[in-house]
C-alpha cells in the first residue's frame, strides 16, 4: 500500500471506531489471497470505510457515483483508494472492465448490488450486474452483511457509540448450468445470491428477501 492508502485507511479506522462498536470478528473468514467479490448490503456511508479498513492490507476496490468525483477532497481519497467510478442509469461498460481487470489482478471488489442506500438496514431489490462480473472473472463471492447502525447520526449528536455487526457468509461460484444465461437466469442468479445475504441478517432486516425457507442454491457452487 502507498502511504496516501496507509493513510486514509488509519484515518477511517480512527474515525469509525470512535463512532462504533464494531463487531468484526466474522472478517476472517475472508480468504487472504486471490481474486474476490464481496457484495454487500448499502445502509449508510458507514460500512464503506469500516469494511475497507477490516479488509487491510488486501488491495480492495469498490464501485462509487461519478458524480461523487465533483467533491474536490473525496475525489483525492477515492482515487488514492483506486475506487472506480459508475454512471448512473446505464449499463457502464468501462466500469465493468476495470472491475475485471482488478480481479485479475487478484484483488478485491466489493460491490452492493441494491445500488442505493436503505438507510434502515432493509434488504432492497438487487440489479444482477454483479453476476456479470462473476461468470466472466470466474472469481468466488462472498456475502457481507451489516446490520445495527441504521440510527448511529441520532446516536453520534447524544454522543453515544452505535453498535455495528459484520456477517460474512460461505464462498462460492456461480454455475450456470449449461443454461444460456439469458436476463431472466441472471436475475435468478441474483435471487439466490440475496437469499444467502438475507441467511445473515435478523428477519427484521430481510425485505424482499424474507421468505428464505423457500431460497434455492440452484446455480451456486459452496467452495
Amino acid at each position: 500500500m502507498t502511504f496516501s492508502q496507509r493513510l486514509i485507511a488509519g484515518t477511517f479506522k480512527g474515525i469509525t471506531s470512535l463512532i462504533c462498536r464494531i463487531d468484526d470478528a466474522q472478517m476472517v473468514n475472508v480468504p487472504t489471497q486471490g481474486p474476490l467479490i464481496l457484495y454487500t448490503n448499502h445502509v449508510n456511508i458507514l460500512e464503506i470505510p469500516i469494511i475497507y479498513t477490516r479488509l487491510h492490507p488486501r488491495h480492495v476496490h469498490g464501485l462509487m457515483l461519478a458524480e461523487r468525483w465533483n467533491i474536490p477532497v473525496l475525489s483525492w481519497a477515492l482515487d488514492v483508494t483506486e475506487t472506480i467510478p459508475l454512471h448512473r442509469g446505464e449499463a457502464d461498460i468501462d466500469a465493468i472492465h476495470q472491475g475485471l481487470e482488478c480481479l485479475q489482478k487478484g484483488d478485491i471488489l466489493v460491490i452492493a448490488p441494491e445500488g442505493t442506500r436503505s438507510h434502515d438496514g432493509i434488504l432492497q431489490p438487487a440489479h444482477p450486474g454483479v453476476v456479470v462480473l462473476a461468470l466472466h472473472s470466474g472469481a468466488a463471492l462472498i456475502p457481507v452483511a451489516f446490520y445495527g447502525a441504521e440510527n448511529y447520526t441520532e446516536n453520534l449528536s447524544r454522543l453515544k457509540r452505535t453498535d455495528f455487526h459484520i456477517r460474512v457468509g460461505r464462498p462460492f461460484h456461480l454455475d450456470a448450468g449449461g443454461e444460456k444465461v439469458t436476463r431472466q437466469v441472471r436475475e435468478k442468479m441474483m435471487t439466490e445470491m440475496m437469499y444467502q445475504m438475507a441467511s445473515l441478517l435478523p428477519e427484521q432486516y430481510r425485505g424482499v428477501y424474507g421468505e428464505i425457507t423457500g431460497a434455492t442454491t440452484q446455480h451456486l457452487t459452496f467452495d
